[in-house]
């Protein structure tokens, strides 16, 4: 093959790799693309080019994705994007190394075993999570291949997307085999078929509560956007005219309680907010949560309030969430675990998720970024309502919250994102939306849903990320193999011709 059609094929890996990444201009469909031609432009090219040319994919992607969401391209944030990005390149240097050792189908699987390693160890040791890295997110919206998650997490479709691309490689290195295939494809068919049967006789049923999520009016919310302008860091404001703070910030509150109280009143046996969805000095602190108390008191509901808290001492802001239960009491204080590195200006709080066993199921809690970590949200166990206020802004707030969605199936429990600047979501257990409100199309963002009572436990949340560390197993193993067999040359075509082929397994 040519070097013009190398780089051409370079070139429309790179531009498809850029509409998969989940964002608004997501292509579910460019995901299973994409890596088919950046692995075969790896596998035809020379080391040195092939590994540049797919660094050079992974950066132009991750700095589109940059954009598209609305982060700040030329920042920090881009720096470390780009560092994750080159993580990205270990899997196609783990192909070159050990599938043209290996025979059939074996050989197939070193790409996807690969891919899977590296989301998972981004995930576990990266500040961000998992918000850069998984494929799975691209495929939020295809509910049959998603229940899979239940069972290996996100990496169970991250592995059937790589692996699919390594299949196509090889019916294109070596022309059609039915063992090459069958594997793949016998997999794919049971968890299709498995995921189908799932939605369609598993589904959540029984008892549902009726759970409101509310954001303050967008035209009070503006105003008081603007009049905190002039105090741009929170050690300014915590310096401010107290009483010019709490004039500021009391009409956000105001609106928050009557949506609150509008809501209980109809029905609503649990009201979220987003994440600092109401604010207040520390000596105003109290005075707050008892007017929601007061409030849940009345209307027998349960209510779990995000609040931003403006402190003495650095880094001068709190970000919490408080769940007031019907007798008035606070059940929890949660800090919120992973503030966005960047973004976020105060410090994490323990992580220890909390949870409440309430009429109504057992409710957790968790704020925002915290839910791009999937060992956090699967830390408090057996749970039947996980309540996620957040907030976000234009351009990231809908792929963040289709994000979330992936934890409801993880963990199998129903998933209430309440998100100003952005969209507000209900998943239930299987991951179907059960309601949204967008900020950015209401004058009051306001949704409400019959949310199952019960949820429906995962071998996920019970046995948590043992799929990716057995991938982590097999490419060792596949190593060890391919240490032992003599390499199979790949010829200037990219057919692979065979030397010598011992036994592997």
């Amino acid at each position: 093959m040519n070097r013009q059609t190398r780089w051409a094929m370079l070139a429309a890996g790179t531009a498809l790799s850029a509409v998969a990444a989940h964002g608004r201009w997501e292509v579910a469909g460019a995901a299973w693309g994409y890596l088919i031609l950046l692995l075969r432009f790896s596998r035809i090219s020379r080391p040195l080019p092939a590994m540049g040319g797919i660094a050079l994919a992974a950066m132009v992607a991750t700095t589109f994705w940059l954009y598209e969401s609305g982060l700040p391209v030329f920042s920090p944030v881009l720096a470390l994007s780009l560092v994750m990005a080159l993580a990205g390149v270990v899997p196609y240097v783990l192909d070159r190394l050990i599938a043209a050792r290996l025979p059939g189908a074996w050989a197939t699987l070193v790409f996807p075993a690969g891919v899977v390693g590296v989301e998972y160890a981004l995930a576990s040791l990266s500040p961000v999570g998992n918000i850069l890295s998984s494929l799975a997110a691209t495929q939020h919206d295809n509910l049959p291949l998603l229940q899979v998650v239940s069972v290996t997490g996100g990496y169970g479709v991250s592995f059937l997307i790589a692996w699919f691309a390594a299949v196509c490689n090889h019916l294109w290195q070596d022309g059609f085999a039915w063992r090459r295939v069958a594997p793949f494809g016998a997999v794919l068919a049971l968890v299709l078929a498995g995921g189908s049967l799932r939605l369609a006789f598993a589904a959540p049923a029984g008892e549902t509560v009726r759970v409101a999520g509310v954001s303050p009016a967008r035209s009070v919310l503006e105003t008081s956007n603007r009049a905190l302008n002039g105090y741009p860091s929170p050690e300014q404001l915590a310096g401010a005219d107290p009483d010019l703070v709490r004039r500021v910030f009391a009409p956000v509150n105001d609106s928050l309680l009557a949506a609150t109280e509008r809501e209980a009143k109809a029905g609503a046996k649990i009201v979220v907010w987003p994440e600092a969805g109401g604010a207040a000095r520390e000596a105003d602190r109290q005075r707050l949560i008892d007017e929601i108390a007061a409030i849940a008191a009345r209307t027998g509901s349960y209510v779990n309030a995000g609040l931003i808290v403006i402190t003495a001492a650095p880094p001068y802001m709190r970000n919490e969430t408080v769940l007031v239960d019907p007798k008035g009491k606070a059940r929890w204080t949660y800090q919120k675990a992973r503030p966005v590195p960047g973004l976020d200006p105060f410090n994490p709080g323990d992580g220890r998720v909390p949870t409440a066993d309430t009429p109504f199921g057992r409710l957790a809690n968790v704020i925002c970024f915290d839910a791009d970590f999937p060992a956090l949200m699967r830390q408090a166990g057996d749970v039947d309502l996980m309540l996620v206020p957040s907030n976000d802004w234009y351009g990231f707030g809908t792929a963040h919250t289709e994000k979330a969605g992936i934890r409801a199936v993880e963990n199998g429990y129903s998933l209430v994102r309440q998100a100003s600047n952005g969209l507000a979501a209900v998943f239930d257990p299987q991951g179907r939306t059960l309601t949204s409100a967008d900020y950015f199309t209401t004058t009051q963002q306001t949704m409400t849903a019959h949310v199952p009572v019960a949820g429906s436990p995962t071998v996920y949340a019970r046995v948590g990320d043992v799929f990716a560390w057995l991938c982590l197993a097999a490419m060792a193993a596949l190593g060890v193999a391919a240490m032992r067999a003599k390499r199979l040359t790949v010829a200037p075509s990219g057919k692979r011709s065979e030397r010598t082929r011992e036994a592997i397994f």
